[in-house]
């Protein structure tokens, strides 16, 4: 009764799964970019600290964490739906281990805010630039794993 459930929402679910992506993909490049500015910028008290703290918690909390969830809730209804993974095949291996290094990411991300919130960052805006490039790594790995399926 699941798998026909799954399989008549697939449309559906998939729709809800890029566009969850797709949110949470926005935050992964714009949160790292704001602790750019944040570390080169903005001191560690005053005015314009507690500005980028607020709109770093808000990114975090109100746009990536929710779309993270949501990213992972509709892949793994997609995961579930009959047809729709091919486990004998390398792609959902890979694009799974990049949702995990993805999810790390996501983490990591969190930590380093409350570092700026705690005054306690020690990492350098080059820092923030260099990680500012993982997102783009394994999207560029996921998006080819499933669409290309090279391997």
């Amino acid at each position: 009764m699941i798998p026909d459930a799954l399989a008549t929402l697939y449309p559906w679910t998939k729709s809800l799964h890029v566009i969850s992506v797709i949110a949470w993909m926005a935050g992964l490049f714009y949160l790292p970019r704001l602790y750019v500015y944040h570390a080169e910028r903005v001191g560690e008290t005053g005015e314009t600290a507690e500005m980028f703290q607020t709109m770093e918690r808000r990114l975090l909390r109100a746009i990536m964490n929710p779309a993270m969830i949501a990213t992972w809730v509709f892949g793994l209804m997609l995961v579930f739906t009959p047809g729709v993974v091919d486990w004998s095949m390398a792609w959902p291996w890979i694009k799974a281990a990049c949702v995990l290094a993805m999810t790390w990411f996501h983490h990591w991300l969190g930590r380093r805010r409350k570092d700026f919130e705690t005054g306690t960052n020690t990492r350098t805006g080059r820092t923030y630039r260099i990680m500012n490039e993982v997102p783009t790594l394994l999207l560029i790995f996921i998006v080819v794993s499933v669409i290309a399926k090279p391997f």
